[in-house]
């Protein structure tokens, strides 16, 4: 398919205009069936505004649909493996594992759609300069989003900054760090005109602030990181500490659970949303997904649990399932994440006073009953000893943090089943910004202000405080897991830290042999015990496997073959690599 995406005018129109200058014959006059070509409709501030809606959509592609991207993120790091494909041996260029190579292409299509409200900017006659700034600003956040996706994703890229009318085969593949600086540069400019208060959905200045946080970061600008964080904390924003929404009249419930219901994500009272997607059951068709598929992707597979005829004992078509979601299991969780992580201060995962694994926030398997009238089990907490083998196990029997895969059936399901409906989602929110400070302070060394970074994310959840001597690189990422689970793009924002590491040849890492050595991958190492012996193994025999190149993923080989005139290249450890060529340095 190559970058075709990219693409804003089809070969068709082409064959037309040489029919029609070779024929003069009125009847070969194309009579068009519309009027609203690109020439027509961005014309005026009204055309371009009418981008902005898809730009908006577009995002939606990382929390929505079934494995979604943000899916892809959690199964390939530390956190977890993919429940049905957890060998990357099996993540080739040309491979069809899971979303990794769509993802690619999607996102380019993606940059396109921001490049011709960018290209076009000036085709407008503006009534000021604040309106265009704004308008322009948005489109720059967008384009920004997904490149800062890209270069953690599959490091150097193909830069694509404007909008062509023709087909083009010489793309050329550019070096991230120049992306980075190309993207830092304007998303600068962005949050000077992004609006403080827009309307739900809309990017702020703020969540302009949080995304040129992160790319500061990952040009190991911790001052600027420190800067930007620092506008958003001393802003209008608070964690929520108190009860608040649907939920705050249920003393069962905590303000943990709250913070995660989607119907309060955008509620005026939450102080702690910066950005959200939209996505309502009660909007038309067009203006909603599918669904978050939270369940799905991230809850074991429960309603298949054996009882002892060997046959299923629990139903997928009951109250039980209804509450506690279909689950696929693929993003299977390792032990770290649910017991691992809350081991400290003497505490273990049952007696922890964190909220964020508190009893009524999370489900264990042994409060999960076979619920089918049939079964002679019926009544009784489902039971390992009936399961066939280890890899029956490894996907039906886990815990999970219910309070953010609940998603109750009067929301809408507009797949028919409970794997989680319609509901607004966090892109961007104040705990995150706090963990981002706290590792700028990390990189910096100041270790007193980066914990009391983490102490604010870590009071609101009434854990244990640290002392800065505890604070590492590898504990902010403990918190982060503890907080952001499901919420951030974490082999993203693994491979942005293993980044960092390499270019400062910090702790034996460099950007010479990145793709043999990296943080990122020693991590996964060190604490996703699903690649431990025993490995991680699925019905049919796949075992789980990851080599320190999976740190980037490989770039689809049709995208390299169809490019002809040009060379995008591969990363290092895929096939293909050997015909790289030095990436550019910098973007036109």
């Amino acid at each position: 398919m190559l970058l075709k995406k990219i693409l804003n005018f089809p070969l068709l129109v082409v064959s037309v205009l040489l029919i029609h200058t070779s024929c003069t014959e009125e009847w070969l006059e194309p009579k068009p069936l519309s009027f609203y070509a690109p020439e027509n409709v961005y014309v005026d501030e009204n055309g371009l505004r009418a981008i902005l809606p898809t730009l908006r959509k577009d995002l939606k592609r990382e929390v929505y649909e079934n494995q979604h991207w943000f899916m892809l993120e959690f199964a390939s790091s530390d956190l977890a493996v993919s429940g049905d494909q957890p060998d990357y041996a099996n993540l080739t260029p040309s491979g069809s594992m899971y979303k990794y190579l769509s993802m690619f292409s999607d996102i380019y299509e993606f940059i396109k759609n921001t490049n011709v409200l960018i290209s076009r900017i000036d085709d407008v006659e503006w009534k000021d300069a604040q309106t265009r700034n704004a308008i322009l600003s948005e489109a720059y956040f967008f384009r920004s989003y997904w490149y800062y996706r890209l270069v953690h994703s599959y490091g150097d890229v193909p830069w694509v900054g404007q909008e062509y009318g023709g087909a083009k085969l010489d793309f050329n593949t550019h070096s991230r760090w120049a992306i980075l600086d190309k993207i830092q540069s304007d998303m600068e400019f962005a949050v000077e005109w992004l609006p403080e208060q827009p309307s739900m959905g809309v990017p702020s200045k703020y969540a302009g602030h949080h995304l040129l946080t992160k790319i500061y970061l990952a040009n190991s600008n911790f001052d600027k990181a420190i800067e930007s964080a620092s506008t958003i904390i001393n802003g209008p924003f608070a964690l929520m500490d108190t009860r608040f929404g649907s939920t705050a009249s249920d003393p069962s419930r905590n303000v943990l659970w709250d913070l995660h219901r989607v119907e309060n994500k955008n509620l005026p009272q939450n102080t702690e949303t910066i950005f959200t997607t939209i996505d309502r059951f009660e909007a038309p068709d067009e203006a909603r997904s599918i669904g978050l598929y939270a369940a799905r992707n991230y809850v074991p597979h429960w309603w298949s649990f054996p009882d002892s005829r060997g046959t299923a004992g629990v139903s997928s078509q009951s109250p039980q399932a209804d509450t506690l979601g279909q689950g696929n299991h693929d993003v299977n969780a390792n032990y770290f994440h649910s017991h691992g992580i809350w081991a400290e201060f003497g505490y273990d995962w049952e007696t922890t006073p964190d909220l964020r694994r508190a009893d009524v926030n999370w489900i264990e398997m042994e409060e999960i009953t076979y619920a089918d009238p049939q079964s002679p089990n019926f009544g009784e907490p489902v039971n390992q000893k009936y399961l066939a083998s280890l890899a029956d196990t490894n996907y039906m029997w886990r815990s999970y943090p219910f309070y953010k895969t609940f998603m109750p059936p009067e929301l809408g399901r507009p797949t028919g089943r409970a794997v989680g409906g319609n509901g607004d989602w966090y892109i961007f929110r104040l705990a995150e910004t706090y963990l981002l400070r706290a590792e700028a302070y990390y990189w910096k060394d100041q270790l007193s202000m980066a914990a009391a970074d983490i102490n604010k994310v870590r009071e609101r959840a009434k854990a244990a405080l640290i002392s800065p001597d505890m604070v590492t690189i590898d504990y902010i990422f403990h918190e982060r897991a503890r907080e952001l689970y499901m919420e951030e793009p974490r082999h993203s924002e693994m491979v942005r830290v293993a980044n960092i590491m390499a270019r400062g040849n910090l702790n034996g890492y460099s950007l010479a042999n990145f793709h043999e050595k990296n943080w990122y991958y020693d991590r996964v190492i060190r604490f996703n015990n699903w690649y431990e012996t025993p490995k991680y193994s699925r019905r049919g025999g796949q075992q789980a496997n990851i080599s320190p190149f999976n740190v980037y993923w490989p770039i689809p080989q049709s995208v390299v073959t169809a490019n002809t005139l040009g060379v995008i290249n591969q990363n290092l450890g895929y096939q293909g690599a050997e015909n790289n060529v030095p990436p550019l340095e910098t973007t036109e």
